[in-house]
């Protein structure tokens, strides 16, 4: 049979594909114009793509050679030229917050300053009609949130530094909603690149509002002056006739001294431009799930298997020995090695760790090159990695039980604490794979994205420096072994535990710990729950002002623990 020649479309036919783009609302029907005039005959736009970000010119997955200039360009769409009130007064008031609240220390002023944060970037959404109820954009912001309150309860600064760069990384999540691994881990760059861009975005909605409405805007200024000519004068005057209420009013008004006026200033400006960089994020997202990475070439079942049937082989010798070590042959493990207890399991732990990481990696390049010629292939990759991530989850639980033999020798250490829950995060991790391959990947990066923040947040609330101070408390009460050294480098997290301690020990260790508390003279949005527990606890029970040879190294008082 003869083929018929192909039929000359239209040009009034071209326009017909663009018909299939998914519905847009809001702020986002602009995109259906730039979608429709780069599609071509035939093609459908927006297959595969997030159905909430804005459709641009075609990527080089649908077009030509000569877009991918187009296709960077329009990363990402321009947002509303006209900012709304209720964002830059959203965004007015986290300037103000982070003036008055953000000073010396951290506590729940960086939960109240994000705050109206998380309101601009609301109403910049709801502009542009992004606004939906989406379960991974809710539980991104509802995550950041909660990340900011581990500074409110913990004294321990490194769990809380943990917290907020977790809780950044959930908040650009939730303005730019990625779920592929490239966008799950290029969306910080969204909230960098809008820093600009948003300031420039809120000058211009101020000058439009401005020009608008110069009356408007001279009345509200006199009022804003007459109350706080108002507040300051009646505030000095009950101040002055009531040492309570002026108690009271130095507690909740910060000091505001001429001295701190440019690191005032420079709070504002930051709190400003971070509200406005995250309300043009939430306008404008940036499509960073269009980065697509390229497939490996596909190799043969034979070529791909056979090394990785080998690894499995050598994963399952190892851990054979390990449960024979588990289950009573540590002696003789002792015995042929000549190694002592707490040696042999510290040399463990960090080669297992590394053991666990390189999987990890192994299981990315295999699924990279892995062969996809059916169902066949696709049940020989389930089986053959499925078996490799069962066998490295043994490997993990050796390595956590060789840290766990090392900590009953030689005591927990905030080094030692946090190497165990990265451990317990990768085999969590590899669950998560596991499952992926049961059900489907396409959820896998944001999974593993909620993993870790929600790894970072039981981190938090768990209080490692509490954990570290009650472990080894135990510890000395049946050895009578303790490192008085390391516990006065703990925070106020520490002292319910280390107040068990009998002395003069305790006194020894928690008068370090009340000099480098000080006084309370720090505002109660700067002061968090730790430190007002081990403040109240140190006024009902206050340590010796002599306690006795505090660094004398005879058994029972002090005992140095070895860095790992």
């Amino acid at each position: 049979m003869t083929e018929k020649p192909p039929v000359p479309v239209e040009p009034s036919e071209r326009s017909r594909p663009a018909e299939r783009i998914p519905e847009v609302t809001g702020g986002e029907a602009e995109g259906r114009s730039r979608a429709a005039a780069g599609t071509r005959s035939g093609e459908t736009v927006g297959a595969g793509h997030p159905p909430h970000l804005p459709l641009a010119a075609p990527s080089p997955l649908y077009a030509g050679a000569h877009t991918p200039d187009l296709w960077f360009a329009d990363l990402r769409r321009e947002p509303p030229s006209t900012v709304s009130t209720a964002v830059l007064w959203a965004a007015l008031a986290t300037g103000v917050l982070s003036m008055v609240l953000l000073n010396d220390g951290v506590g729940v002023n960086l939960f109240l300053v994000a705050l109206p944060a998380t309101l601009t970037a609301y109403f910049a959404a709801r502009q542009t009609g992004r606004v939906r109820a989406r379960p991974w954009t809710l539980a991104w912001g509802v995550g950041g949130l909660a990340l900011l309150l581990i500074p409110a309860l913990r004294a321990a600064q490194w769990p809380s530094l943990l917290a907020m760069a977790a809780a950044l990384g959930l908040a650009s999540l939730a303005l730019h909603g990625s779920r592929t691994w490239t966008g799950v881990v290029l969306t910080p760059i969204g909230l960098v690149d809008s820093l600009f861009k948003g300031a420039a975005w809120g000058w211009r909605g101020v000058r439009t509002r401005a020009g608008k409405a110069s009356g408007t805007m001279g009345s509200a200024l006199r009022a804003l002056a007459v109350t706080a000519v108002l507040l300051l004068v009646f505030g000095a005057l009950f101040a002055g006739a009531d040492a309570a209420f002026a108690d009271l009013l130095s507690r909740l008004v910060p000091d505001a001294s001429v001295g701190e006026g440019p690191w005032r200033l420079m709070m504002f400006a930051l709190g400003l431009l971070g509200a406005l960089a995250a309300a043009h994020s939430a306008a404008a997202p940036g499509r960073w799930d269009s980065f697509e990475t390229g497939r490996g070439r596909a190799r043969g079942r034979g070529e791909w298997a056979l090394p990785l049937l080998v690894l499995c082989a050598l994963f399952a010798v190892f851990n054979a020995i390990q449960l024979a070590v588990l289950f009573g042959g540590y002696q003789a493990v002792l015995d042929k090695t000549g190694q002592t207890y707490s040696e042999y399991a510290r040399q463990g732990f960090w080669q297992l760790l590394t053991a666990t990481l390189l999987t990890l990696l192994v299981i990315v390049l295999a699924l990279r090159w892995a062969p996809r010629g059916g169902p066949g292939d696709r049940n020989l990759v389930r089986g053959v990695l499925g078996t490799l991530c069962a066998l490295t989850l043994i490997v993990v639980a050796s390595a956590v039980r060789r840290m766990d033999m090392y900590v009953d020798a030689y005591g927990l250490t905030r080094l030692r604490i946090s190497v165990v829950a990265v451990e317990l995060w990768l085999g969590l991790v590899i669950l998560l794979i596991m499952a992926a391959g049961a059900w489907g990947a396409r959820w896998l990066p944001r999974a593993v994205a909620a993993s870790a923040a929600a790894g970072v947040l039981a981190f938090g609330l768990a209080s490692p420096d509490g954990l570290i101070a009650e472990k080894n408390v135990r510890r000395y009460e049946k050895t009578h072994k303790f490192d008085l050294d390391y516990a006065r480098g703990l925070s106020a997290d520490a002292v319910p535990a280390l107040d068990r301690l009998e002395e003069p020990m305790r006194s020894c260790v928690l008068d370090a710990l009340a000099q480098e508390l000080g006084p309370a003279t720090a505002p109660w949005y700067e002061i968090s729950w730790g430190e007002i527990r081990a403040r109240r606890i140190l006024e009902e029970r206050p340590p010796a002002a002599d306690p006795g040879p505090c660094h004398s190294s005879r058994e029972g008082l002090e005992y140095r623990i070895e860095s790992p």
